[in-house]
């Protein structure tokens, strides 16, 4: 192949956008549930399917009895938030950035909660010192950075004996690694990750020590109505709303794209669960990684594979500006051989592509040529 001929085979499902991401293989919209639609998520339906969304969820997740989980507005940003807005304030705060979303929660907690936070920061493509981290204090990180393609290797730096909590931004994490859920008093995700669901519901699971928190702590700052978890008792005290819990949502949610998560989920259950989605993931990662290192222009943001993503994939162009990708993405869109490449606006020029569990590997295999073609075009 020369380096401006078209490829032979173009990837079935060119779908490798960081989210919303790849639906389920085989995913149809007439394969949807559709009794609780048109009626009330307070209804006796709405409630069950939402129950069952949960469940599913745990079970998929393998979470234990000791966790709540509960569906809430706003995506995955609603949910961390909604953690942070309601919990933090009782004690000192640290949080760790190394791309964009962690920078996020850090302006939260310094301009908007005013908490003067310790604040442990690294480059895109780098995680800060873990072994730095105060667990005197709240901590607040990403397991996985959507953006930069680093993630912590694992749970070992989260300190057993802690004091503070450890708040978890996972969003493009859970379904794709072990969670080890001892070590994490609050984590937040969003259903349009790793299983290709719809946006704007966010979930947010609750360890023991979260809920004593809440029950225990009024932060000084007003709360919105859809950040409210606890309710007074008649003594005076705070109680978890714990029907939030069980499917009984703060808002109005979609119950459309409560059947969507519920069709991802089953499809999830039907490729080996947890270990399927994992082991998806991880081989669409190596066959990426191959295409990586058969190309000497191209890299890995993240160099160290111990905290490499497997998910959202950040890859360095040889040579390449803002201007080079945005090109090189919009090649491969025209030819319908790859979509929504680029990577994210905030981090350095490159490209980003998504591993996650609902790509096919066959689809990322198939990917390597076309990325040798539109780096030809635009090198010719």
């Amino acid at each position: 192949m020369t380096e401006n001929t078209h490829p032979a085979r173009k990837p079935a499902r060119p779908f490798f956008s960081s989210g919303p991401c790849a639906k389920p293989p085989g995913y149809s919209l007439d394969k949807l549930a559709t009794e609780s639609l048109g009626r009330s998520h307070r209804a006796k339906i709405g409630k069950a399917r939402l129950g069952y969304c949960i469940d599913l969820m745990r079970e998929l997740l393998q979470l234990p009895d000791t966790h709540r989980i509960g569906i809430v507005p706003g995506s995955d940003t609603g949910a961390f938030e909604m953690a942070m807005w309601t919990m933090l304030g009782a004690r000192p705060v640290t949080t760790l950035a190394w791309e964009s979303f962690g920078e996020g929660w850090v302006t939260d907690a310094l301009k908007q909660l005013k908490l003067e936070p310790t604040v442990l920061r690294a480059d895109y493509g780098q995680l800060p010192d873990l072994n730095a981290v105060d667990w005197s204090n709240d901590v607040i990180f990403t397991w996985n950075g959507t953006t930069s393609g680093v993630r912590v290797p694992n749970g070992d730096w989260i300190a057993d004996d802690r004091e503070g909590l450890s708040f978890a931004d996972a969003t493009s994490g859970v379904f794709a690694y072990d969670i080890p859920w001892d070590k994490i008093d609050v984590a937040t995700f969003s259903w349009q990750k790793v299983l290709g669901g719809e946006g704007a519901h966010g979930v947010l699971i609750l360890g023991p020590r979260a809920v004593e928190r809440l029950e225990s702590y009024t932060p000084s700052w007003p709360l919105p109505k859809v950040f409210r978890l606890t309710k007074k008792n008649p003594d005076g005290g705070a109680k978890l709303i714990e029907g939030i819990f069980k499917g009984e949502t703060i808002n109005t949610p979609s119950m459309l794209a409560v059947e969507d998560c519920i069709a991802a989920l089953e499809w999830g259950k039907s490729v080996g669960s947890l270990e399927g989605l994992k082991a998806r993931a991880q081989a669409n990662a190596d066959a990426l990684n191959a295409i990586v290192e058969s190309r000497d222009w191209l890299g890995h943001l993240c160099a160290d594979p111990a905290s490499r993503s497997i998910t959202s994939v950040c890859l360095t162009v040889e040579g390449a500006d803002a201007d080079f990708i945005k090109k090189f993405a919009s090649l491969l869109e025209a030819e319908g051989a790859a979509y929504d490449i680029a990577g994210y606006r905030d981090a350095p020029a490159g490209l980003r592509i998504w591993c996650g569990a609902t790509v096919d590997t066959a689809d990322i295999e198939a990917l390597g040529p076309w990325l040798d073609w539109a780096w030809g075009v635009l090198k010719a």
